[in-house]
This record gives structure tokens, sequence and C-alpha cells, in this order.
């Protein structure tokens, strides 16, 4: 009863559920069961239904044991829904699926969720830009040209010019570096980071690159606080003032001392509710919907710790700004109730790191479309978070050093090209520095006493003794 790893990839969750159907219909153990004084064959009855497939999602490395037995409730009504299984009349659809002892059975034949269909990719579509091509529109076709009046003077330059004597003039484009190619560049090739890391050929199936805004990662990789947090330039979008107060007296309970109105029982849970209120209202999740197959692709990665936290760490640059500022402030209040042992409990039927999970896991990544498996992989995300989003959420060294080298690299021989004789001057080349700096005549090597000493040859007269 083991799940297959699906990896990172586009349709990654239309794969885990497609295999989860198969396995829940090859393995879901069938017998015979009695209802009203009839027997029904080869079924089960609900609740034995959610214990098999509750213990197969927990024992799953797709999904984890943070697996509620709520989840695999709801997973259960989706197939329910999907004719994956009917009630033993043959209704399905509509009707509810609950935690009891009514019979269901499996349909001849369950349908798979088909994959979408997309134009067909290419690889190596993230290209670098090419600064030194002319802009758009500055071809020598499309210069403007202003009519002149025709004179001596002017009909002598044009005649000088069509036999030869005078070069015609051309338009000659100066390689410039700007702020948008050095954007363009910091958006390629973190996009080139996370491509690698996930192992795939492109990623157009997986998030769609012209909405990956690079002055978003620019931002959340020089605007931060010295802990690490964004800093907003756009003050209206930061947290209300009463919700971050809250979450700073949850953070650091009990000695919240920005709140000043008086403490009473259950004080916390309110407090908590507050804080779940505005999460759960938001209008997009903190992770964005057009990043949610990204998301799901990292999920994939999760048996590689330090890959996992890599990919993370790229598609968290590319949340807006104040998004990733909502996101750290919050995984920073949830890691701390969850160690606090003073905190007292703010749900009676649930643990403080399973709360956590629950309450935060949809309005930090859901799907803007149905998906079947939402619920279960935002509480696997979340729960990976928690455990490690100090480095998850820190600006990858690596990343930032290689991009400041080229940019460096490509600013260097820009000003090399465009100033020939001041770049010798500041740089000098090897044939001048050894004008300057002549080089010195090496010393000869001291003769060593033990090289002359040779082993003792007996004298042997030659001929020349005896001329």
């Amino acid at each position: 009863m083991e799940h297959r790893i699906v990896g990172p990839g586009p349709y990654r969750a239309t794969k885990l559920w497609n295999e989860t159907v198969e396995l829940f219909r090859a393995r879901m153990p069938l017998r015979k069961h009695r209802c009203r004084f009839k027997s029904y064959e080869h079924c089960f009855t609900a609740a034995e239904a959610v214990d098999w497939l509750h213990e197969l999602l927990r024992c799953s490395q797709n999904f984890g044991p943070e697996v509620t037995r709520k989840q695999t409730v709801q997973l259960l009504k989706k197939f329910l829904k999907n004719h994956v299984i009917e009630d033993i009349k043959g209704k399905w659809g509509q009707e509810d699926f609950e935690d009891n002892r009514h019979l269901y059975r499996f349909p001849p034949s369950s349908p798979l969720k088909p994959y979408p269909k997309k134009p067909p990719y290419q690889k190596d579509v993230i290209k670098f830009p090419e600064w030194n091509d002319p802009p758009p529109g500055t071809s020598q076709e499309n210069i403007p040209v202003r009519p002149v009046v025709m004179n001596s003077e002017m009909w002598y330059k044009r005649h000088s010019i069509a036999i030869g004597e005078v070069p015609a003039c051309r338009l000659v484009h100066r390689r410039q570096l700007t702020e948008a190619h050095v954007e363009e560049i910091w958006k390629s090739m973190t996009l080139s980071y996370l491509q690698k890391i996930l192992g795939l050929d492109s990623l157009e199936e997986v998030l769609d690159i012209k909405l990956v805004n690079s002055k978003f990662i620019i931002h959340n990789v020089y605007s931060v606080s010295k802990q690490g947090v964004v800093i907003l330039d756009d003050k209206s979008k930061e947290l209300p003032h009463w919700v971050l107060s809250a979450m700073k007296c949850l953070a650091n309970w009990p000695n919240c001392s920005d709140l000043k109105q008086p403490m009473y029982l259950g004080f916390e849970k309110d407090v908590f509710k507050t804080i779940a209120d505005y999460y759960g209202h938001l209008k997009e999740p903190l992770l964005t919907f057009h990043l949610f197959d990204a998301f799901v692709s990292v999920l994939g990665l999760l048996q590689k710790e330090k890959m996992a936290v890599e990919a993370f760490q790229i598609c968290c640059l590319l949340l807006p700004p104040e998004n990733r500022r909502k996101l750290q402030l919050l995984m920073r209040m949830m890691a701390r109730i969850c160690l606090n042992k003073e905190m007292p409990p703010l749900c009676d039927g649930f643990g403080t790191r399973t709360l956590m999970v629950q309450t935060f896991s949809r309005c930090i990544l859901c799907s803007k479309d149905e998906v079947d498996l939402d619920e279960l992989l935002a509480a696997r995300l979340v729960t990976f978070l928690m455990d490690n989003y100090q480095e998850i959420l820190k600006v990858p060294l690596a990343l930032q050093t290689s991009i400041e080298e080229r940019v460096a690299h490509l600013r260097k021989v820009q000003f090399q090209k465009s100033y020939p004789e001041v770049y010798r001057e500041r740089f000098p080349t090897p044939e001048s520095e050894a004008l300057l700096f002549p080089e010195k005549p090496k010393p000869k090597p001291q003769l060593l006493v033990w090289a002359l000493k040779k082993p003792f040859q007996p004298f042997q007269r030659t001929r020349s003794f005896r001329m």
C-alpha cells in the first residue's frame, strides 16, 4: 500500500489524483455486507474507506503524516462527486459522504482526470536579453526623414556622396546596459536556476513566464530589513495595524506589550480568530494563483530537502513584495506559537501545529480552478514551510552573487568598448603594466656544496700528455 513518488513537472496535481484513484480502486479491501436484511457483495462502508485511505495518504511521501481524517473525508466526497465511488444503489454526484456505516462500491469503470492540452513547447525558452541589439523601431529603414530644401550646397553634398568622395553617414548604436536590461537579466537567470533545479526542459507548463515581474525579484532581494523581512514602498499595501498588533501579541505571548486591553479567559482564542478571519478573506492566496503549479511542482522534491529549499527560495522571490512580507510575518508567528509551551490551547479538537496548518493552508496555497487535491497539497507545503521557513524566505546567496557578477561583467565590457582610452588609463593592459613595473632581474640560484661533490675517480693518462 505505497504511493509512487510523483516528482516535479507539469500537471503534478492531476498525476497525483489519478495515482490515488488507481491505488484506491485496486487495493481497497472489498467484502460482503448486510444492510436492512439484504446482502451486498464486493462493497465497503464509508468508515472502512476513511480508515484505509487515511492510512494510505499518511504513509505516502507525496502527502505525509500531517493528513487528517477530516481531509480524508473531504477527498472521499470528491471521489463520490467524480464517480470514483457510488453508493450501494448506484447513486453518486450530489449525495453527501459521511464517516458512517453507509455502504459504497466501485463502478465498473472510473474516469481519470485528463491532462490539459497545451501547444508544444520549445526547449531553452528562457533567453538572456540581447542588449547589444538596437532597440525596436530604430533600424536604418525606420529613421524619420525630414524634407530639406535643395540648394547648391546640398546638391554638392549629395553629389559628393554619390561619387564616393564623402562617406555616407550611418546610424551607429552605442551599446548601453540600461536598467531594463538589468531587470531582464535578473528575470532570465532566476528562471534558469529554477528550471535547472526542477530538471525540466521548459517552465512554460509550470508557470506563465510573461507574468513574472522582474521588479518584484529585485525588490525582494534588496529592500529588506535587518531581520530579512521585505520593506514596502507603498504603505497602503501593508498589513492593517490591528492585524499586525494581534500577530505580535500571539507571537510574543504572554508578553504582548502592544495590546493594552484587559485580558480575559479565552482572550488568545479571539485574537487568533481575528488573524484567521483576515487571512481567510484575502482575494488571492499569498503564493498567488499563477504560481500554484510551480509550488506544487516543487513539492515533488521534498525527498531531497536541500534542493526543495533552494527551489522554494526562488519561487518565493517571484512573489509580489506585499505577499512575501505577509507570508514572512505569518510563518514567523505560526512557528513561534507552535514552539511556545506557555500558549493555552487555541482549539479543543486539534493540536496547535495541526490547527496552524488547517487554518492557514488555504490562504497560503490555493488554485484558481478547482483542483481536487489542493487541500492536501497545501497542507503538505505549509508543513514544510513551518519547518524550514527561515531558510526558504532567505535570499539565495549563490543566485544573487551570480547575477551581480554577470551584470558587473557586462558593465565592464560596455565601459571598455564605449570609452577605450579611459579604460586603458583606469585598467592597464599587460603591456602598459610591463612599462610601469619592469621585471627585476631574477637572482641566480646559489651553488650548492653537495652539487660539487663527486665520487672519487682514479687518474687516467690521456694522449694529450704524450704530445
